[in-house]
C-alpha cells in the first residue's frame, strides 16, 4: 500500500488506517469465497476483520466499492496474462508450447480468483459499466496479442487473407473465458483436469494457426 491511499473523505490514511483498509478488502474477497455477493453486508465484514462498520465506512462507500477496488486490483494483475502471448512463437513445437501455456496460465488466473470474477461477470452482464471494463481489461490483455499473433502469421503466409484476427482472437479468448468459468462443471461431463488442458491447447493452436500443433 501506498501513502497515497485516502479515506472515502479524502483524507490520506496512515501506516494503521491503511492496514485496516487492507485488512477489510482480504475479509471481504474471503467472504465473497463462501457467500453468494448480494448476502455480503457491511457489518459482517467489519465483524470479521475485527473492527467496526464505521470504520469500514472510513475506506469504502458500501460494499460494491470495496468489491471494486479488489476487482481492480485483480485486473492490474491479469494484465500480466499478456506475457503468455506476446513476443512469443506459434511455429512448430513452439507454438504447441505456447498454447498450452496460455491456456495454463488463463485457467489457474482464473481458478486463483474465481470469488471476484463470478461478481464482476454478474455485474457486466447486468450492464454495470464500472465490471465491464474490468472484465475486458482482463481479457484484452490477452485478445489483443492474440490478435497481433494472428496477423504476424498472416503477414507471413502462414494464415488464409481471408481471416479475420480481431474476430479469432475474440473468439478464442471468450472461449477461454467461458472454459474458465466452468472448469468445475467439467467434471460432471466426465471431463478430467488433466484433459481439459491439452484439449483445450489444441483448439487455441488450431484457431490460431490454423494447423495440428508438432508435438
Amino acid at each position: 500500500m501506498t501513502g497515497q491511499v485516502r479515506t472515502v473523505d479524502g483524507r490520506v490514511a496512515g501506516r494503521r488506517g491503511q492496514a485496516t483498509r487492507q485488512k477489510l478488502l482480504e475479509c471481504l474477497g474471503e467472504m465473497l469465497s463462501s457467500s453468494p455477493y448480494r448476502d455480503v453486508k457491511v457489518i459482517d465484514v467489519a465483524r470479521k476483520a475485527g473492527t467496526s462498520p464505521a470504520t469500514f465506512y472510513q475506506y469504502f462507500p458500501d460494499v460494491e466499492g470495496a468489491v471494486l477496488e479488489i476487482a481492480e486490483q485483480m485486473a492490474t494483475e491479469g494484465a500480466g496474462l499478456t506475457d503468455l502471448v506476446a513476443d512469443r512463437s506459434w511455429v512448430g513445437k513452439a507454438g504447441w508450447a505456447t498454447a498450452q501455456e496460455l491456456v495454463d496460465g488463463f485457467l489457474e488466473f482464473w481458478r486463483k480468483n474465481d470469488a471476484i470474477l463470478r461478481v464482476v461477470d454478474l455485474g457486466a452482464a447486468e450492464g454495470d459499466k464500472r465490471f465491464y471494463k474490468i472484465r475486458m481489461k482482463i481479457l484484452n490483455s490477452v485478445n489483443n496479442s492474440l490478435a497481433e499473433a494472428v496477423k504476424e502469421l498472416q503477414d507471413k503466409g502462414k494464415v488464409d487473407k481471408d481471416v479475420s484476427p480481431a474476430a479469432v482472437a475474440g473468439s478464442l479468448v471468450a472461449m477461454l473465458a467461458a472454459v474458465a468459468s466452468h472448469q468445475k462443471g467439467f467434471q460432471t461431463w466426465g471431463v478430467k483436469q488433466a484433459e481439459l488442458k491439452p484439449n483445450l491447447a489444441l483448439l487455441v493452436h488450431l484457431g490460431v494457426t490454423g494447423k495440428k500443433p508438432t508435438k
